[in-house]
């Protein structure tokens, strides 16, 4: 029997655009109450109009704990106490680690992983006293292999899967569950400038994936995952199951 998510207050990061907005779109088409946050208000704004008074933006960086304060509080002054928190944020950078800065790196995992941390955090007392709910954070396949040039953004998404289980550990009496989604090439403004084609030649199922196949998971781990707490869900066309080759010349 499928659940439901009707009127129970979700807080999405990321949300002014690619998955995050999709996201928020799912969330109210299944009955959800949303807070979505982000750094990019013009396309935030857009989104909340465009979606009625379900949804309210509110501006957040996810690094500063006195925002999270906020986007709680104003979340439960508006719609109640938090039931869902869906850590969607985060930002990729590219460099060698012998060519990277430290302040790069640091701000990296500070928006990746610490404003994870900071948002459960936060959001853990309002969830208790929604009686239950869920978090769900967002890795991606670079949370499961390494990719050259990209130590800052692997180190992050690695470090995200540890975080989640033990969130998972400490949550699970609480009735609160907590779970890991990795998504690969999903067709988002993070890989605009790249070539999909090249990208996904070789994945089993060899196409850029939809932001709303991320959604449709997102909704699942969230109203229907009862039963499941500290897990990892891969949504990646196959990619990180290996490559397939069509002639023994390109091995």
């Amino acid at each position: 029997m499928a659940g439901t998510l009707r009127d129970e207050v979700v807080v999405v990061t990321g949300a002014a655009r690619g998955m995050g907005a999709e996201h928020v779109r799912g969330l109210v088409g299944a009955g959800a109450k949303v807070i979505a946050t982000d750094v990019l208000d013009e396309e935030g704004d857009a989104l909340a109009r465009s979606l009625g008074d379900r949804v309210v933006y509110l501006h957040h960086d996810v690094t500063r704990e006195e925002d999270w304060v906020r986007v709680v509080a104003q979340a439960e002054a508006r719609f109640g106490p938090v039931r869902h928190l869906v850590n969607n944020a985060g930002i990729v950078t590219f460099g060698a680690i012998e060519a990277m800065s430290p302040e790069t790196f640091r701000h990296t995992l500070d928006v990746n992983l610490t404003g994870c941390w900071l948002g459960m955090h936060v959001a853990i007392p309002s969830i208790k006293r929604a009686g239950g709910g869920s978090i769900v954070n967002v890795s991606s396949t670079a949370g499961l292999q390494g990719y050259g040039n990209l130590g800052a953004y692997v180190a992050s998404k690695w470090g995200l899967r540890g975080l989640t289980k033990t969130a998972a550990l400490e949550l699970g009496r609480h009735g609160i569950r907590v779970n890991l989604i990795h998504p690969g090439p999903i067709r988002t403004p993070m890989i605009a400038d790249l070539d999909a084609d090249q990208l996904t030649s070789t994945q089993p199922i060899p196409r850029v994936g939809e932001p709303a196949e991320v959604t449709a998971l997102l909704l699942y781990l969230l109203a229907d995952a009862t039963y499941s707490t500290g897990h990892e869900f891969v949504i990646d066309g196959g990619a990180t199951v290996g490559q397939v080759f069509d002639t023994l010349e390109a091995l």
